[in-house]
């Protein structure tokens, strides 16, 4: 059995951007303390995601550069991984973006949102390019909100190039009417829960997906295991951590590479 912890960000949305920062700090820190190796955020935590009536300030690449460092230098004195949802200003272009920040405090890279939907076209742009990151044994790979949930390609890309595990930041709180669940994929709710249980199943993987943490939320953070099986999950609307341990034997690959092929090209 060869285990590896992760930790899964339920966070309440921030109150404002420097509070962001703050809460991701606390809970670097926290999950180094419990033995993670990994800790994953909510899409765009840092500064906060643009949903309407939030309040988020415009965006600042200055303060995103201040806010990315800390965060490093957090992971750096906690050794830890960071899968941090945020936001980045590329050619005068708004993209929503995972930040990724290896357990020495450097920076390995991002993953951008390449499937953006159709209600934040006006927000975001999409990206462009897909990559793998490694912590110590773990292969990853990330899909973001909305491409994980309606675009299997997103996942199977990354485990066809070796990742265990695909972390999957969403953003999704209540909507007048909707329906509140207090078990994951029940069948009366909406189908994004059941899509995370798909995406582990179809490619014999682990789905990480993290939401915020929210009063009536249709989602919550939870693990999928490589079989489609639920690994653990998070008390809907309960601010905090969740830990699970994953083990990496267990994240073959082998239905994703039965597949021939992907969208983003022979792999």
């Amino acid at each position: 059995m060869n285990t590896f912890r992760i930790g899964l960000a339920n966070l309440r949305f921030p109150k404002n951007r420097q509070e962001s920062v703050a809460l991701a700090e606390a809970a670097i820190h926290e999950g180094s303390a419990r033995g993670a190796g990994l800790i994953a955020f909510p899409e765009c935590f840092v500064p906060g995601y643009r949903a309407a009536n939030k309040g988020v300030l415009p965006p600042d690449p200055a303060f995103l550069e201040l806010a990315w460092s800390a965060l490093a230098a957090a992971c750096a004195r906690a050794k830890v991984t960071a899968v941090v949802g945020t936001e980045r200003v590329v050619n005068g272009t708004l993209l929503a973006t995972a930040l990724v920040v290896a357990a020495d405090g450097t920076i390995a890279g991002f993953q951008d949102k390449m499937q953006i939907d159709p209600s934040e076209e006006g927000t975001y742009v999409p990206g462009i390019g897909r990559r793998v990151f490694r912590a110590g044994p773990l292969t990853f790979g990330i899909a973001i909100c909305h491409e994980g949930f309606r675009y299997p390609e997103t996942v199977r890309w990354a485990v066809r190039r070796g990742a265990h595990l695909v972390v999957h930041p969403h953003f999704l709180e209540a909507e007048p009417g909707g329906y509140v669940p207090s078990t994951f994929a029940d069948p009366t709710n909406t189908f994004h829960e059941k899509a995370v249980l798909c995406r582990a199943a179809e490619n014999t993987c682990y789905v990480a997906t993290v939401n915020v943490a929210s009063v009536g939320s249709p989602t919550t953070s939870a693990v999928a295991a490589p079989d489609g099986t639920l690994l653990a999950y998070q008390p809907y609307g309960q601010h905090g951590l969740l830990i699970a341990d994953i083990d990496l034997a267990k994240a073959t690959g082998l239905l994703a590479s039965r597949c021939k092929a992907d969208a983003y090209g022979p792999g």
